[in-house]
């Protein structure tokens, strides 16, 4: 680790995915780092590269050839891109932890919400002890009640704001040191994004923990995140504290994401939408 202060540290990570058609350069040469306990919102549209960049600090991108990763990703004294499948997998869950997109796809649907969060903490945790109980204190933890009830319950006997909530317990099953939140509050309506949202941001100061923010929406990032990284095309166009950023965008692409906030004073009948020739 280059800088003891810091959590996770990026440097020149390059991605690149190769096709009959052609490579395709997801990821060109970005660099950033995470302080111990804060929060990074890494915002940009869909294809600006967020989630493979959250994918390859664990080596979940597809191995060479398909998909060449360049660079270095220090987390704890240790390059993970240099790290073997094994070493690798000591890194997963207990040091860095993911909520995915789509809870209702990520769950196994013909297995009990119980039981997939006592597996994970089964393949991370050597001697886990009362695994029934600790199932019953993290689905308390992350808000869900009656628990003792909702162990056996099945994905889709819950509503969508209660799988996400599941995620979150699967992910905090190992008490990770940092926790990647992939589009989080996706297909969740406004009131239970809030919900979300803010039960984020409780357990992260319980748990003393640090957080990535992945999202397209910079309506959710303030009073959210600390910092923020904002991603066009596989670049990094703009970083700052969250405050700076949203008072004073200073590239386009920036100003175009912030500009597609709605607003309840807008006279506007449309929304703002984004020119990338202009942002290019």
């Amino acid at each position: 680790m280059k800088n003891s202060s810091e959590i996770l540290e990026v440097q020149q990570l390059s991605i690149q995915f190769k096709g009959r058609r052609g490579n395709v350069d997801a990821v060109k040469g970005i660099s950033f780092s995470v302080p111990y306990g804060k929060t990074l919102a890494v915002v940009g549209e869909s294809g600006s590269g967020k989630s493979v960049t959250a994918m390859a600090c664990t080596q979940l991108l597809p191995k060479p050839p398909i998909c060449e990763v360049s660079g270095e990703i220090w987390f704890e004294g240790r390059n993970l891109l240099a790290l073997s499948e094994e070493e690798i997998r000591t890194v997963r869950g207990s040091g860095i932890a993911y909520i995915f997109q789509e809870p209702s796809t990520s769950l196994n649907p013909v297995y009990t919400i119980g039981f997939q969060i006592a597996e994970a903490i089964h393949l991370h945790i050597k001697n886990p002890g009362d695994v029934h109980l600790r199932v019953i204190e993290l689905l308390d933890l992350v808000g869900i009640r009656d628990p003792e009830k909702r162990f056996g319950a099945y994905p889709h006997e819950l509503s969508g704001g209660m799988q996400q909530r599941v995620m979150i317990a699967i992910a905090l099953a190992c008490e990770p040191k940092l926790l990647i939140a992939d589009e989080p509050t996706t297909a969740l309506d406004v009131t239970i994004q809030k919900q979300i949202m803010d039960l984020l941001l409780d357990l992260k100061r319980k748990l003393k923990m640090s957080i990535i923010l992945i999202t397209h929406n910079f309506g959710i990032v303030n009073g959210f995140a600390d910092e923020v990284m904002v991603l066009f095309r596989g670049e990094v166009v703009e970083f700052g504290s969250v405050k700076d950023v949203l008072k004073t965008p200073r590239h386009p692409y920036t100003k175009a994401l912030i500009g597609c906030i709605p607003r309840l004073n807008q006279k506007k009948r449309r929304l703002t939408t984004i020119d990338h020739e202009i942002v290019s």
